[in-house]
């Protein structure tokens, strides 16, 4: 019985697969507003009731779409950070950042499912949650480092009204980061200036603007770091 259910597990897993393959391949061509599990179906050959029965909606499709992105994208800053494990905390700053731009540029499609136009009707269960933390994560770990070896300079307090200081310290506390509010703070923003230059690349917003876009990125993000007090290796 066991090697029955294993087959028909492998099954299940294939079909899954090659349903999630065809998904993206509509993503590509006609965005997510235009997914459609019957389209889905009929180019896979299947009747949509089948379909069904992995995916009940198109809304349950597209969540473990989202996923999948935003789990390839923590993948990939994670990836970025185990390769600089010995070097300066400026040199692993640079190293995630680089690590989500290349995944962007080689992924626009799934990068736009989670980074560009909401899709209309669909609403992100929490389930989603946990994978998009994890660039962030990958971030808060070289900000942490940094601060426990005393290479972390200080952001000023003064340098963040105390709503924002509230809100930081809030989100410290949910998510055990050991870091001063101010730092918590401008990592918050931070994040939010990584992907809006990751997205002006991926969308198309530097063309005939910003040639040298390798040197741009890499100054920008290493000014990034400077603002959370991460100072550049000797």
């Amino acid at each position: 019985m066991s090697a029955i259910k294993g087959a028909r597990e492998r099954a299940r897993d294939e079909v899954t697969a090659a349903i999630k393959d065809e998904a993206r391949r509509q993503l590509a061509e006609g965005g997510a507003a235009k997914l459609s599990l019957r389209a889905v179906a009929r180019e896979l050959g299947m009747v949509s009731s089948a379909l069904y029965r992995y995916f009940p909606s198109r809304d349950d499709l597209l969540t473990e779409l989202i996923i999948d992105a935003y789990d390839a994208l923590g993948e990939a800053a994670e990836r970025a950070l185990a390769a600089t494990v010995d070097d300066a905390p400026a040199s692993r700053w640079q190293s995630v950042c680089r690590g989500v731009r290349t995944w962007a540029l080689a992924h626009p499609h799934e990068y736009a499912l989670i980074y560009g136009s909401p899709v209309p009707g669909y609403r992100a269960p929490q389930d989603t949650t946990g994978p998009a933390a994890r660039v962030a994560l990958a971030l808060i770990a070289v900000l942490r480092e940094a601060h426990e070896a005393g290479e972390l300079q200080e952001v000023a307090e003064s340098t963040a009204p105390e709503p924002v200081r509230d809100d930081a310290q809030r989100l410290a506390d949910v998510l055990g980061i050991d870091l001063p509010a101010p730092t918590v703070a401008g990592l918050t923003a931070t994040w939010a200036q990584l992907f809006g230059l990751v997205s002006f690349e991926v969308f198309g917003q530097f063309n005939h603007v910003v040639e040298a876009r390798d040197v741009f990125f890499d100054q920008a993000t290493a000014g990034l770091g400077r603002q959370l007090g991460i100072l550049p290796g000797e």
